[in-house]
């Protein structure tokens, strides 16, 4: 039977993960976010899903844009028109893989992570098998950012 995470308990480790993921990785400070996530028709998302001892989802949500700027900072390419729909796709699959490399470690023993999937547009739905709890983290990233 998988093991009871308090995940309220380590928001404050999480958001710290994710931070310097973004820190790191895009040289990007976010912060978390008050308004609810819209999502839009345009949206990417990427996901790393836990299973073994927990089991639950990394989720790396935004408009394909912002996947563009960030595949742009991550690959380090200054011009973000250089950067094809493949590596988009790799980019947020890497990110969200990052992510939940690093939660992994304020996660029991024993958890294994899936490979990244990226599903683009708004019309899907997603459930981790499993799961008996829905709770959420989100992120954005300065208004300013544009790529």
């Amino acid at each position: 039977m998988p093991a009871t995470f308090p995940l309220n308990v380590y928001r404050a480790d999480l958001a710290c993960v994710v931070e310097s993921v973004f820190q790191t990785m895009l040289n990007l400070e976010v912060q978390p976010a008050a308004a609810a996530w819209q999502p839009t028709a345009s949206m990417m998302t990427a996901a790393v899903y836990f299973a073994g001892e927990w089991k639950g989802a990394v989720l790396v949500e935004c408009a394909r844009e912002q996947a563009r700027a960030f595949a742009a900072r991550l690959m380090a390419i200054e011009c973000e028109s250089a950067i094809s729909d493949d590596d988009i796709r790799d980019a947020m699959g890497e990110l969200a893989n990052m992510l939940a490399g690093s939660l992994k470690s304020v996660l029991p023993h024993g958890v294994g992570l899936s490979m990244p999937s990226v599903v683009e547009g708004a019309d899907y739905s997603l459930r981790v098998c499993g799961e008996t709890c829905r709770s959420a983290l989100r992120f954005q990233v300065p208004r300013e950012f544009s790529g």
